[in-house]
């Protein structure tokens, strides 16, 4: 590809900076995230769908903990962002500090862990048993939150493999913690379009407490599921329903769920789809920053404008952007280039190479240049440096002289001294009369004693030589 040999256009926002942008506008009209006219998220690891027994609070807690973890250009010992920033991520509009730090203390409690012992024995001492917590220190001090996560965490939610997007917008729009749970459940399946059969015990575990009657299933399906399934096909990404099965084809006791999937036909789905393919995603959404009404117009042609050729259309993008050729919108360039099906052409990338070859070649004589003109400078430097060294030295001595010598001895040598020459000029430049110098005054005065010792020196040197 032409990508190989053209640098990549650098964002003009990071996706931080872009998300506090958009905290400021919506917090001064006091619109809440998931009203937000442009979408905000992250990459969300595989592995953190394994949440269970946490509240939609501490859920929306740790989305926002997590999306700061992935927008830092570096990972950190200790995060530490302003509080409303926080509180407007996981959509906290309420004042209460007291449950909002209870809230802090669920998602503290909360832990990921992974086991290899089947569900239907006791464990061995052999098993595989890992737990850690999902964060760790919180703390609130003067309109400030900090917080940390393990560091076996961190290269998990800042690097994630096998992942899927996460819209915040999206995720605080859920008023239902089993809607939410599930929500989180499904999102690595939406490819597939269903789930394996998950057992109904199992699933009453995600969202926390449940009240006693959760565990007859008429009463949970109409006063639980049934509500979920119709807040996540409302305000989310994606259509949901399911299917049930019986423990045996003899009982009817049903005891397990299977979820079937698709993704909707909006701005959202497709983000989420294209979020799927992570570094397609990133390149329309960090790079060219594209809106919802461009994101919904490849949604619409998506069968038609592939992956392959959206890439066409970002390298041809690319190429004129560096060229100068694209004056006014990036992402409005890239959707023409979609739209018309513009591409690079064999002579276009020809040329680029041979002009990557000559730059290349000129960039070289530069560098051999520059490290010349270095080498003579730092051997200048370095001389420079022997010279006033010996100086200093010579001075150092010439002081040392001056002071070891008798009283009479100092006053002629500061007489002839200040009558010379360099004294004069000196006491020019420093604006100052002969007469009223004393050699207190000298001593006292770095400069003047450092040319008094040079002047002592040299008499010395004299006398000997």
């Amino acid at each position: 590809m032409a990508s190989d040999n053209i640098e990549e256009v650098k964002s003009s926002a990071t996706p931080r900076q872009m998300a506090l942008a958009l905290f400021e506008d919506m917090f001064d009209l006091g619109l809440p995230i998931n009203e937000a006219n442009r979408e905000i998220g992250f990459q969300r690891n595989n592995v953190f769908t394994e949440i269970v027994n946490m509240g939609l609070a501490a859920r929306r807690f740790l989305d926002a903990a997590y999306f700061i973890v992935g927008q830092e250009p570096e990972a950190r010992a200790q995060y530490d962002v302003d509080l409303n920033y926080f509180k407007w991520l996981m959509r906290y509009d309420s004042r209460n500090i007291k449950h909002l730090r209870s809230i802090a203390d669920e998602a503290q409690n909360a832990k990921i862990r992974v086991t290899n012992t089947p569900l239907d024995r006791e464990p061995h001492e052999d098993d595989l048993w890992v737990q850690v917590q999902l964060i760790g220190l919180v703390g609130f001090l003067r309109g400030r939150v900090s917080f940390d996560v393990h560091p076996r965490l961190l290269p998990l939610i800042r690097d994630p493999r096998k992942s899927h997007w996460l819209s915040l917008r999206i995720s605080t729009a859920f008023t239902r913690s089993l809607a939410r749970a599930i929500y989180d459940k499904v999102l690595p399946c939406v490819q597939v379009g269903r789930t394996d059969w998950i057992q109904l015990n199992e699933m009453r575990m995600w969202p926390g407490k449940m009240g006693a009657n959760a565990a007859i299933f008429k009463y949970f399906k109409r006063d639980w599921l049934e509500p979920a399934v119709q807040e996540i096909n409302k305000v989310s990404d994606i259509e949901l329903s399911y299917e049930t099965r019986a423990q045996s084809t003899s009982s009817k006791k049903v005891d397990r769920i299977r979820f079937l999937l698709k993704r909707k036909d909006t701005a959202d789905a497709v983000m989420a789809s294209l979020a799927d393919a992570s570094h397609l995603y990133k390149i329309l959404k960090d790079e060219f920053n594209l809106s919802s009404r461009q994101f919904s117009e490849i949604s619409e042609n998506r069968e038609v404008w592939t992956d392959e050729r959206i890439m066409q259309a970002v390298e041809y993008t690319r190429f004129k952007l560096h060229r100068g050729q694209v004056k006014k919108s990036p992402a409005g360039y890239l959707m023409s280039a979609l739209r018309d099906n513009w591409k690079i052409s064999e002579a276009e990338r020809t040329m680029v190479q041979v002009q990557t070859k000559l730059l290349a070649v000129e960039k070289q004589q530069e560098v051999a240049k520059s490290e010349t003109t270095n080498a003579v400078a730092r051997s200048v430097a370095s001389h420079d440096d022997q010279v006033r060294a010996r100086m200093n030295e010579d001075s150092r001595k010439g002081l040392d002289h001056f002071k070891a010598a008798e009283a009479r001895t100092r006053q002629d040598l500061i007489r002839t001294w200040l009558a010379s020459r360099e004294g004069k000029l000196l006491l020019r430049r420093m604006k100052l009369e002969p007469s009223s110098v004393t050699e207190q005054d000298v001593l006292a005065q770095t400069e003047l004693s450092w040319y008094l010792g040079q002047y002592v020196f040299g008499r010395i040197k004299s006398a000997l030589g």
